[in-house]
């Protein structure tokens, strides 16, 4: 389970090598006036041990000759990939205690926090270490577009379009499949506006019939069950699954309710027991 640093720390300040404090009263805040330090807002003194283990993850980190460790930004419900950046110790202190992406900017030689200009920040929920321990992911969820040309994410160019000669109009978000298939069908919402030459698209045709496309979903997710229930073999319930998740995406894009709303909704629950979540869907109605 993370730790949720964001319950114990103050606003930071910071020195070349940092120094973490635990806030206990007035003579550690004038010890911290003297030398920057980091300093933990705690008067339990059980908590001295995360100060510990702060110090460690800093020091564990393999920083390269210039103190710095690539820090990769991740969208936590989508999975894209969002910016690229470098992160020293000071930069992965601040992330750690202001939940808020935070790189170190190597031509102006000073951190930087994701969105401190834009507002568009990326809010951290965890931190992951890759398995040699010299680049960090943030993994959060960003408050709009990441990139400063105001795309989604940095990543908007594919090498194999460029290679293949193929004409990209706009840019193309380096979509994961799922994503990718949302894109295509919202796609397809929006040409319904133009006229129609031929047959339209099975897709086009759930688009305008809410019927059919009610009276499919509820066909899919009876043969998804019937896998089950007559032990149908794992590729069959795949395939039926993936039935059911392109009509109920048709069904989301009419509703224009993103994919990523619908993760994040079973995100918040992760930390809640299903009493809990059933009265909070109470209090609400």
């Amino acid at each position: 389970m993370a730790v949720s640093y964001v319950h114990y720390v103050q606003p930071l300040r910071f020195s070349s090598k940092p120094r973490l404090f635990f806030s206990d009263g007035s003579r550690c805040r004038e010890d911290c006036r003297k030398s920057n330090c980091l300093v933990f807002a705690s008067a339990r003194k059980s908590d001295i041990s995360l100060q510990s283990k702060v110090e460690v993850l800093l020091d564990s980190v393999k920083w390269d000759g210039k103190g710095l460790a690539v820090a990769i930004a991740q969208n936590v419900d989508t999975g894209a990939i969002l910016m690229q950046g470098f992160a020293n110790k000071d930069a992965l202190a601040t992330t750690i205690s202001s939940r808020k992406a935070t790189f170190y900017s190597r031509s102006r030689s000073s951190l930087w926090t994701k969105g401190e200009t834009s507002k568009n920040f990326i809010n951290v929920h965890d931190i992951f270490l890759d398995c040699d321990r010299d680049s960090i992911i943030y993994l959060g969820k960003p408050d709009g577009p990441t990139c400063h040309t105001g795309s989604e994410t940095c990543y908007y160019t594919s090498i194999f379009d460029h290679l293949e000669d193929q004409e990209v109009e706009g840019s193309r978000l380096a979509l994961t499949t799922l994503y990718s298939l949302e894109s295509t069908i919202s796609q397809r919402k929006a040409e319904l506006a133009a006229p129609e030459n031929g047959k339209p698209s099975w897709t086009k045709r759930l688009l305008l019939d809410d019927k059919l496309l009610c009276s499919k979903i509820r066909e899919e997710a009876d043969e998804l069950c019937r896998t089950l229930e007559e032990n149908e073999d794992k590729s069959r319930t795949a395939s039926e699954m993936a039935d059911v998740l392109y009509h109920a995406i048709v069904l989301l894009t009419l509703k224009n309710v993103k994919a990523e709303e619908v993760l994040e909704v079973l995100r918040q629950r992760f930390s809640k027991s299903g009493i809990e979540e059933k009265r909070s869907r109470k209090l609400q109605n």
